[in-house]
């Protein structure tokens, strides 16, 4: 069992023992020995519940060296006892296998920030609630329970007493309303409100019932938005004791904090610290002004999850364990195990295998592709390494054409599509899963809903047009007046050749691959240029609409984000970080036709079946047939190419890292390791 100091935990939780003696110490139990125990949730309890089912009051044990690690924690204080820093309803995790060992460096590797960082970012992600690793049953976290009322427009959750931020302030219900109507809605940290966040175009009303208790109010009924709450990156509750300090409604010296700062509005303080939004996988203030953190006092906001930013510069950062995390194990011992998480950035694919090798990689799915599994497989003996393949819902990489292309000639071509019904036949998706994906997969369409998630996409419907025929290709194209020129290169209706350039990031598909389907396109007289760029100019350029093709995974497709969140289905077709082709096409929606390009009669339709979707129960005859309504759309305007879908993907770690199931699905649809609970992982000594 893990060194440390006992203390038990007494309070309300011990009356649930019915007045029978409690045995003196409770039992150690893992999820693959439960010892008789059953618990509502999979692999979890909540306290009362354990200690009932046990017979047993928990004692508490903390990490010998937390201490040592909350004095890197820039502002936080001497650290009170454990018992004061737990909530007094702790989540009790069951580990996977064995009761874990604290200590420790977890090992990750990037490309740079925001280039293959969700993946190690997921291991530290709290939210409300989560999946729980069957990828089916919704389970607790931050929250502690949740009702919705008949009508789905009601969501109530239930908080644990106690439980507090990373620096020790209370958290409340009242910082899940800060995080909606003073960050979400506030205009002057999002100059728009984020469409997610908004229900029928209107707003949610959200009510601090109580110190633990929060309510939120729709105008419209939203039966899957739960999912989003145990898939989602975004984390609906923010500190406001450190953000509100810049606000005038919070604070009536905000205005002179702001200036003794340096900062000129309101929204340029928040979002020095916010991001400016909820997504983590950014540099972090420690890479901006030093004298502001200085000032401050802190580099980061305090946070709920399992670990915390102390160090950060161009080369990789560093995180410590967060001495006020709300979870502890079946022994009592506080989460996470593991010390610190050290995430280096290194940008050549090459130099990442190597490392993972070498042993400097204790944890890598994302940005691993089948066409590695070789390598990987080939050296697990030798590499003291475990290779797995999981499905991944996902990750097919697409093709489209971006329907509102600047070039008015090229925005006509691709706004036909005979023109995406060409090149998709003109792809030999066979030799393509044989080359990259080593015969795993199967030809597919990307469809804006992952079709092994729902029951309403037909076989048909999954391989409409992604037969490799040449012959086809070339009489579509013909048709369209697309004349093939004396070099082999067709002509625009302008008379220039017909030539694109496809910028690609390599964390949104396998390189082999473009370079198969560049050659494929150039022999029906379509030439393709190749550029691979960062994430983070690739993300630049499609944002700017300055892309012929846009290309990634086909991410954000599984159903539970298309219960809820079906941004795949409607223009732009994607969002910030994996752009769609349709940004005019949303530009002319917003703007009622002010600016941007008017979509096709079909598309329009796309918003309000979108709308509809998530008002109904997924998997409900009626929510089936707009779903199917919405694929049919896609397919008849060839929005995305896919490929091949259906494949595995390869995922590894270190044996030293413990507590690791075997993965049911390496996806970010689930957001990574959220669901596999790496709190619990830890390292043998």
């Amino acid at each position: 069992m893990t060194r440390s100091l006992k203390i038990t935990l007494l309070g309300s939780a011990s009356a649930l023992l019915l007045g029978a003696a409690a045995a003196a110490d409770c039992p150690p139990v893992t999820a693959a020995n439960m010892g008789g125990l059953t618990s509502a949730y999979p692999q979890q309890f909540e306290l009362a519940e354990f200690q009932q089912a046990a017979n047993c009051t928990l004692e508490l044990a903390e990490n010998p060296e937390i201490a040592a690690l909350n004095a890197r924690i820039m502002g936080n204080g001497d650290l009170p006892p454990l018992a004061e820093r737990l909530p007094s309803e702790p989540l009790v995790v069951a580990p996977y296998t064995a009761i874990g060992n604290y200590g420790g460096t977890l090992m990750g590797t990037s490309r740079a920030t925001e280039s293959g960082t969700s993946d190690l970012l997921s291991v530290r992600h709290v939210n409300l609630v989560r999946y729980s690793d069957d990828l089916q049953t919704l389970v607790p976290n931050v929250a502690r329970e949740w009702a919705w009322n008949d009508s789905f427009t009601e969501l109530t959750f239930h908080l644990r007493a106690d439980h507090k931020w990373s620096d020790g302030t209370p958290f409340t219900a009242e910082d899940i309303v800060f995080w909606y109507e003073d960050l979400i809605l506030n205009t002057n940290v999002y100059t728009e409100t984020p469409g997610r966040w908004l229900f029928a175009g209107e707003p949610a009303q959200v009510e601090a019932v109580d110190a633990t208790t929060v309510k939120f109010t729709f105008p419209v009924p939203v039966p899957g938005l739960l999912n989003r709450f145990a898939v989602d990156y975004g984390q609906p509750f923010q500190p406001k004791h450190f953000l509100g300090q810049f606000m005038d409604k919070h604070n009536p010296d905000a205005a002179a904090r702001r200036a003794e700062l340096g900062f000129e509005s309101e929204g340029d303080a928040v979002n020095f610290f916010y991001g400016p939004s909820d997504w983590k996988d950014i540099p972090t203030p420690l890479l901006r002004d030093a004298t502001k953190l200085d000032a401050i006092g802190r580099a980061v906001v305090p946070t709920l999850e399992s670990h915390i930013v102390v160090e950060d510069n161009s080369e990789g950062r560093r995180l410590v364990a967060n001495p006020y995390f709300h979870m502890v194990d079946t022994a009592g011992n506080q989460l996470p195990y593991i010390n610190e998480i050290s995430e280096t950035y290194v940008p050549e694919r090459e130099v990442n295998m190597l490392r993972m090798l070498d042993g400097q990689v204790h944890w890598k799915q994302q940005a691993v592709f089948l066409d590695d599994f070789p390598v990987l497989k080939e050296n697990e003996a030798n590499a003291n390494i475990t290779v797995g393949l999981a499905p991944a819902p996902g990750s097919m990489t697409y093709y489209s054409f971006n329907r509102g292309h600047k070039d008015p000639v090229l925005r006509d071509v691709f706004g036909d599509p005979r023109f995406s019904v060409a090149m998709s036949h003109a792809m030999n998706r066979d030799e393509i899963n044989e080359i990259v994906f080593l015969g795993q997969g199967r030809p597919a369409n990307a469809l804006p809903v992952e079709p092994v998630t729902v029951g309403f996409v037909t076989e048909e419907q999954v391989t409409r047009n992604t037969a490799y025929d040449v012959e086809r290709a070339n009489a579509l194209l013909d048709e369209m007046g697309l004349e093939m020129g004396a070099d082999g290169v067709r002509l625009l209706p302008d008379g220039r050749p017909f030539v694109l350039r496809l910028t690609y990031a390599s964390q949104g598909g396998p390189v082999q691959m473009h370079e198969l389907v560049r050659d494929y396109w150039g022999a029906v007289g379509v030439r393709v240029d190749l550029r691979e760029v960062s994430s983070d100019e690739y993300r630049a350029t499609a944002n700017a609409n300055d892309a012929d093709i846009l290309s990634w995974k086909n991410d954000g497709v599984s159903a539970p984000a298309f219960s809820q969140d079906p941004r795949s289905a409607f223009p732009p077709f994607g969002d910030f970080f994996n752009p769609g082709p349709g940004i005019a096409w949303d530009e002319w929606k917003k703007t009622d036709g002010a600016s941007g390009v008017e979509p096709p009669e079909d598309v329009l339709r796309l918003w309000d079946l979108a709308e509809r979707l998530t008002q109904i129960p997924l998997g409900t005859p009626e929510s089936d047939a707009i779903g199917s309504e919405i694929v049919e759309i896609h397919l008849d305007q060839m929005i995305r190419i896919g490929t091949v879908g259906d494949i595995p993907e390869p995922y590894m770690h270190s044996n030293l890292l413990q507590n690791v199931p075997v993965l049911k699905a390496k996806t970010y649809d689930y957001y990574w390791t959220y669901p596999y609970r790496p709190q619990q992982w830890f390292l043998a000594n």
